[in-house]
């Protein structure tokens, strides 16, 4: 119950800083209120389904509910609830992007229902959730009721947290060690894999006209805040879906299969590392390549803390650096 609580009381601040910040969005970028009353309503739920896998005791509640088939239906449902709330009031319900939704949410919901976890489903189903994140089928069904108003983030952030329960309920995949908040050990091999990266991650760069030396040009106050906010940001959403699904899942199903972490920790960098290839003008090699490079010390770390809270600092701490300090 106390645990409970402790998600309680996240989502409570987390709903209470989300509405500040999409007030004060919608004011600097002119968008009208009733955009803002349709809209928040969406994200609002789509943060308590996002927050719930972050939880070890919401995810035991919800192991406890009936069979895996009624899982996976629930899991379904929470998907296209966010969708049925938005769309709606803001005029872009189509029944034609709804079908899609359903037949993209759908396999990734029953997938370990109906197909039996092996190493070769297990591919199939990373393959299949990185297919449809990278396409942005899931951008074009929510809509874009206004110029700075898309969207898009509902499809991603309904797409992550949905892989994650699938995986760790209806895989029942808990080594892991998955959570939002990491601890004062995976802070610090985090943080240690991050110094080790950046020298060679600086010179890589450089040797491939990647990116040059150019910081954000803010006033002091204005740039630690972002500092921060970039980083936390990247923290909670894109390194923690990247290194759930490339280290703790794809990492250790190769060295299990492999029995040997190093091939696992190379494939899978490789793996990660094309994985931005789609990522500006195809094909994009230099970042494919500073990618899988940085993918070597993303699993260096998560297999020095066996925790994929410390990849994630590591892998948070790189990309705020390259947005903050250093233009492509």
């Amino acid at each position: 119950m106390k645990r409970m609580r402790q998600f309680l009381t996240t989502l409570a601040v987390v709903w209470t800083a989300a509405s500040i910040a999409a007030y004060i969005y919608s004011q600097q970028q002119n968008i009208p209120s009733w955009i803002v009353l349709a809209v928040t309503p969406a994200f609002l739920v789509e943060l308590a389904f996002y927050l719930a896998p972050g939880f070890a005791a919401v995810r035991t509640a919800f192991d406890q509910v009936g069979s895996k088939a009624q899982r996976a239906a629930l899991l379904a449902l929470s998907a296209v609830i966010p969708y049925l709330i938005e769309t709606p009031l803001t005029g872009a319900f189509h029944w034609n992007n709804f079908l899609i939704l359903l037949a993209l949410v759908l396999p990734a919901a029953f997938w370990y229902v109906w197909i039996r976890a092996s190493v070769a489903a297990d591919l199939v189903f990373l393959g299949f959730m990185a297919a449809v994140y990278l396409s942005k089928l899931l951008d074009r069904s929510y809509g874009h009721p206004a110029p700075h108003a898309s969207l898009a983030v509902l499809g991603q952030l309904m797409w992550v947290r949905l892989g994650l329960m699938a995986v760790l309920s209806l895989r029942s995949m808990e080594e892991a060690r998955f959570g939002f908040v990491p601890l004062r050990g995976e802070w610090r091999i985090g943080v240690q894999l991050y110094a080790c990266f950046l020298p060679v991650g600086v010179a890589i760069s450089y040797l491939l006209h990647f990116a040059h030396f150019h910081p954000q040009p803010l006033d002091w106050w204005k740039f630690l805040p972002l500092l921060v906010g970039t980083f936390f940001a990247f923290l909670w959403v894109v390194a923690l879906a990247e290194e759930f699904f490339f280290r703790a899942f794809l990492q250790s199903l190769l060295a299990r299969s492999l029995h040997s972490d190093a091939m696992g920790l190379v494939i899978a960098s490789v793996v990660f590392g094309l994985a931005h290839l789609p990522f500006g003008s195809f094909p994009n090699w230099r970042f494919a390549i500073l990618g899988g490079v940085s993918g070597v010390f993303y699993g260096l770390a998560f297999l020095k803390a066996r925790s994929v809270r410390a990849s994630m600092v590591t892998h948070a701490l790189v990309v705020t650096t390259w947005r903050m300090f250093f233009t492509s």
